[in-house]
């Protein structure tokens, strides 16, 4: 054992198997759960222009450059959170620090507070790309981005919405039941597209009556991001279920039903 292995104080399940640690940290997962359903909400008129009092087209004015510059970071810095903690490598590490139990919960809290964070200090770039005038088109497009948000929504409720957002975890751990070993399922959406809630979000970014410079950034950047975070996901989830994924990609289209090849 070398002296990195002394200096690292292990999260044992004396700490993790106790009473008020389950009460805890099923109070822990509660509050991310509400903290990211919140974020989601928020991201909605964020993304839509609707309700909320800062949109992604409003803001403080901000030099060209400038505003491109601090919202790649913003976006940037989601992106490698987002992807580096739901890797298993890094969660083979993390989980030394932070408690199995809640570290879907923390990984959701990290990612929300990113989101918020890119809310909040995202800069408008006010450049109209295009304008769509006649009104029907426009409320067709409004609501085509608002099935992307339903879209969403639905595929995580059926790949088990409480699991993917960290309070299956903390529920099985307050009641001391073991979490069962991840299983392969491809419900309804699933056998159309591998991954329909990435779809979701692409339609929701851009299915947009007035597009702006900033808005176009925004959709064009994580577009790109999806399809990175694809890539990453699909690495692990090969590794995870071998063949039976494989045959799988190979059956069903990536985003778009009616090709095979994407």
């Amino acid at each position: 054992m070398t002296q990195l292995d002394h200096q690292v104080h292990y999260v044992g399940p004396e700490i993790t198997g106790s009473r008020i640690f389950k009460l805890i940290a099923f109070l822990y997962g509660i509050s991310a759960y509400l903290v990211f359903f919140v974020t989601v909400l928020y991201a909605i008129g964020f993304v839509t222009g609707l309700v909320v009092p800062k949109t992604i087209d409003t803001g403080t004015d901000t030099p060209t450059v400038e505003a491109v510059i601090i919202n790649l970071l913003l976006m940037t810095l989601f992106a490698v959170q987002h992807s580096v903690m739901a890797r298993q490598q890094f969660k083979a590490w993390w989980t030394q620090f932070v408690p199995k139990p809640v570290e879907r919960s923390t990984y959701v809290l990290f990612a929300s507070l990113s989101l918020l964070l890119l809310f909040w200090q995202w800069r408008p770039l006010p450049a109209v790309i295009w304008n769509v005038e006649n009104p029907d088109l426009a409320v067709t497009l409004v609501t085509l981005s608002f099935a992307g948000w339903v879209l969403v929504f639905t595929s995580t409720y059926l790949i088990n919405h409480f699991e993917l957002f960290g309070l299956h975890q903390v529920t099985n751990h307050l009641i001391g039941k073991e979490t069962p070993p991840p299983r392969f399922k491809t419900p309804l959406l699933y056998n159309f597209v591998r991954h329909p809630i990435y779809l979701g979000f692409i339609i929701a970014f851009w299915a947009a009556p007035t597009m702006t410079a900033g808005h176009l950034l925004f959709a064009a950047v994580t577009t790109l991001y999806i399809f990175v975070g694809i890539a990453l996901e699909e690495h692990d989830l090969v590794a995870l279920f071998g063949d039976e994924y494989r045959q799988y990609k190979q059956r069903v289209s990536m985003l778009i039903p009616w090709r095979r090849s994407l």
